[in-house]
């Protein structure tokens, strides 16, 4: 392999990047507008919840119950209702999300052995936030229930009572449990999976298109002199891409960033290099870069972003799916990138996800130097 023959190919794709601002703005402008997009706009928190009661007791003992949900960073009241049909209209009209109904007779049977009923409405055309807002709903409802019992028990008897079990529930990693701290690390390996894709998907097919690959054929360059050539540039754009979205993540989502930044920059050129390749793979396979770039959108983006776990749990899949899921590279950066950023480990934690990526890494490059031919047909 020569380098000096490897270095023209790659000066010559830099003057072509440097001459087509839409090839710099698709390498460097798109990653940071999708990063901002969706940074901003994919959020799986559920704070505020609109919420409206329906309180027919209106009694101290419903408003301690009430206080249980304006005291809790969950729910926003929006008001109080007079009939069910007043309920039905605000979630009819997205007013509100969840409704509570305390009947007439709640602060009269809230001390007997009978509890009363407590109505609890929810949106279920959003089930995702209406499953999380009936467990917070729960939360709100069991720790007024807990309170009065202890209450009760302590005014009858006169004894300090205590809870039979202390539960202390502990979230490492990730304390406040805010969504942006892991949708960030993952979102940067999607978008980085699919520009990386796209850019050289259209190196190869626009020599084939333009009728310059027959002037790079007659020349004494090699194959992979010619493939490692175009790629240098664009692996250069990518580490500049991951950059610019680890700076963003730090100063603009204040994403903890707690692992080893040279091993985090050391698996995404790891990464960026299986891409890009993969890329290289399908412009030289397809010779069209319409073609080329559609096939390179649906063979990243999808697979990147349902079946990497990044939107959602593995484990949770039919095992089929999860067998799928191995062979999608994202899988394993998605995974270290978790690692390095929330928990801060190493590679004896995080060393076969990194013999993975590598080997998809070779696997790409290796298929695209057998593919690619210095013929005309």
């Amino acid at each position: 392999m020569n380098a000096m023959r490897t270095w023209a190919v790659a000066r010559k794709e830099i003057l072509h990047i440097r001459r087509d601002p839409r090839s710099l703005a698709m390498a460097i402008a798109i990653p940071m507008l999708l990063l901002l997009l969706f940074g901003y706009a994919l959020t799986l928190d559920v704070d505020n919840v609109p919420m409206v009661v329906w309180d027919q007791s209106g009694s101290p003992a419903s408003r301690t119950l009430l206080s249980h949900f304006t005291g809790s960073r969950y729910f926003s009241v929006r008001g109080p209702a007079t009939s069910y049909h007043e309920l039905e209209r605000a979630i009819d009209t997205r007013e509100a999300l969840i409704a509570l109904v305390i009947p007439a007779d709640f602060a009269a049977r809230v001390t007997n052995p009978t509890a009363p009923p407590v109505q609890i409405i929810v949106d279920g055309s959003d089930s995702n936030t209406a499953t999380m807002a009936i467990g917070y709903a729960n939360q709100a409802v069991q720790a007024y229930a807990q309170d009065l019992t202890i209450r009760e028990i302590r005014r009858t008897t006169g004894r300090t009572v205590s809870v039979p079990l202390d539960v202390r529930p502990r979230v490492w990693f990730n304390t406040d449990m805010e969504s942006k701290n892991y949708i960030i690390p993952g979102l940067i390996a999607v978008i980085m999976m699919v520009i990386a894709a796209l850019l050289t998907s259209l190196t190869i097919a626009r020599e084939w298109e333009r009728g310059t690959m027959e002037q790079i054929i007659s020349t004494p360059i090699k194959g992979q002199e010619l493939i490692a050539g175009k790629l240098l540039p664009y692996f250069a754009l990518g580490m500049l891409d991951v950059l610019l979205a680890v700076l963003m993540g730090q100063f603009l989502f204040h994403v903890p960033l707690r692992g080893n930044v040279p091993l985090l920059f050391g698996v995404a050129a790891i990464f960026l290099a299986g891409s890009l390749s993969l890329g290289m793979l399908i412009s030289i396979a397809t010779k069209n870069q319409l073609l080329a770039s559609q096939l390179a959108m649906v063979l990243t983006f999808l697979p990147s972003f349902l079946l990497s776990g990044f939107m959602y749990a593995i484990a949770n899949m039919p095992p089929a799916i999860q067998a799928v899921t191995y062979l999608v590279p994202s899988r394993y950066f998605v995974e270290l990138l978790k690692g390095i950023y929330l928990k801060g480990v190493g590679l004896d934690v995080l060393g076969l996800d990194v013999v993975l990526l590598t080997v998809f890494g070779i696997a790409m490059a290796g298929l695209a130097n057998v593919k690619f031919r210095k013929k005309l047909v």
